[in-house]
Parts: C-alpha cells; sequence; structure tokens
C-alpha cells in the first residue's frame, strides 16, 4: 500500500512492546498447541505460509520445523528479534517481516496458508476490512486463513444492560485478568462477532468454521474459493 497521511498508523502501539515482549515465555504449551494447529490446517512439506503478528515466532518455528517456507510478520521489533532467536535454538529458517497487516509485503495469490492470532483487533473496523482483502488477495485460490482474535461474542450486557456489569462479569467469570479486558474496551479496537463474519464473507472467504470458545474470543477458519466456485 502507498502511504497516505490519512493512513492508519499500524505502529502507534510500538514502543511499549518491549514490555510486552518480556512477558512471553516460551515455557508453555504454545509449541504443543501451535503444532495441533498446524496439523489440523493440514501444513504440508513446501508449502508457502505467512504467519501476521507472529509475536514471539512459535507457530513461525513450527510450520518451519514442519517443512513450510515461511514469512513471519510483525510490527514490533522486540517481537521479531524473539522470533530470530527462536528460530536459531530450533535450528529452522524463517523470513521475519517488519510490518503488519496493512502493510506486510504480498505477490497475489502466493500463499498456501495465512494465520493471523490476535493482530487484527488492533485495527478500526474500516482498516480492518482493508486488511482482510489484502489477506485474501495474497492467498492461492483454494488456500486457508486462519484467523484467532479478540471479539466481543454478546453486546454489552449484564443484569441491567451495563457495560460496568457486562465487564464485570467477564472478569469474574471466564478467567480474563481484570487489565486485560479494561484494555480491550477501552484502548482496542475489538469489535462484535457478528461484524467481523460480515468482513469476513464481504472479502470474499467460505467459511469453514467458527468457534466462540470464550466471550473475547473467536477462531475462524476460512478458505478462499476456488474459480467458478460461489462467493
Amino acid at each position: 500500500m502507498l502511504a497516505r497521511d490519512w493512513y492508519y498508523t499500524e505502529r502507534r502501539r510500538v514502543g511499549i512492546d518491549s514490555a510486552v515482549a518480556a512477558l512471553y515465555d516460551r515455557h508453555d504449551n504454545s509449541d504443543s498447541r501451535a503444532h495441533s494447529a498446524l496439523t489440523m490446517l493440514g501444513l504440508k512439506p513446501g508449502w508457502r505460509i505467512a504467519d501476521i503478528g507472529c509475536g514471539n515466532g512459535v507457530l513461525a518455528c513450527e510450520a518451519a520445523a514442519m517443512g513450510a517456507e515461511v514469512d513471519a510478520i510483525d510490527i514490533s521489533p522486540a517481537m521479531l528479534a524473539l522470533a530470530d532467536i527462536l528460530a536459531r535454538d530450533r535450528k529452522v529458517k524463517i523470513r521475519t517481516q517488519f510490518a503488519g497487516l496493512l502493510s506486510f509485503a504480498y505477490k497475489p495469490n502466493s500463499y498456501d496458508l495465512i494465520v493471523s492470532e490476535f493482530a487484527l483487533h488492533h485495527l478500526p473496523d474500516f482498516w480492518k476490512a482493508v486488511a482482510l482483502t489484502r489477506i485474501f488477495n495474497a492467498l492461492k485460490p483454494g488456500a486457508s486463513f486462519y484467523l484467532r482474535d479478540i471479539v466481543f461474542v454478546s453486546m454489552p450486557d449484564g443484569i441491567e444492560r451495563d457495560v460496568e456489569s457486562w465487564a464485570d462479569f467477564s472478569i469474574k467469570n471466564h478467567e480474563f485478568d481484570r487489565e486485560s479486558v479494561i484494555t480491550h474496551m477501552r484502548d482496542e479496537y475489538s469489535t462484535f462477532a457478528w461484524v467481523i463474519e460480515r468482513m469476513l464473507t464481504d472479502a470474499g472467504f467460505h467459511t469453514v468454521s467458527v468457534d466462540y470458545h470464550a466471550p473475547l474470543h473467536g477462531t475462524y477458519l476460512l478458505r478462499k474459493p476456488k474459480a467458478g466456485e460461489q462467493s
């Protein structure tokens, strides 16, 4: 995309990224979860994949270990540094790219799989739609897009349909950290599940599956239709 002064600045939150990176700990089940997700997605050796918002690179490195050609993309230099360290530790090859959903470089119809986890909600809705169109264009026909993100599954609603009641309910009943809930309601651009679903279908994707396993989480498996398939 060409830079314009009215374009959304993806890097507006860079500056806190070093502190965020320090919270990442590879000594959890993230490797096995990444392997399970990639196996479910049918990853094959030789596939070209992009992990947009790759964070510390766990999924990108696991994909590389499974034989994929991987572009690990993030707007955070601190996260990309962690991804490079993990790739060296695991002796796998990834290509890191300092970019985001609105600025990652791609050739049309070039990726066999694109994954983005907990990155899309950083964009306002207009720019979410732009990002989804770019992802659609980057995928090969018949290829998949795996999206996990922060979404509001239901309306902000407590006993009195009060925002504070709804937030308190989410914190007390779903094991969400209070600061996380506050941040995503106050400072991020999380949106409703039904809005995301409409954006995805309007971008051209076929919906394979949708899972709302928590009031603030949504997981979507999408496919770019092949030529001649109905959208």
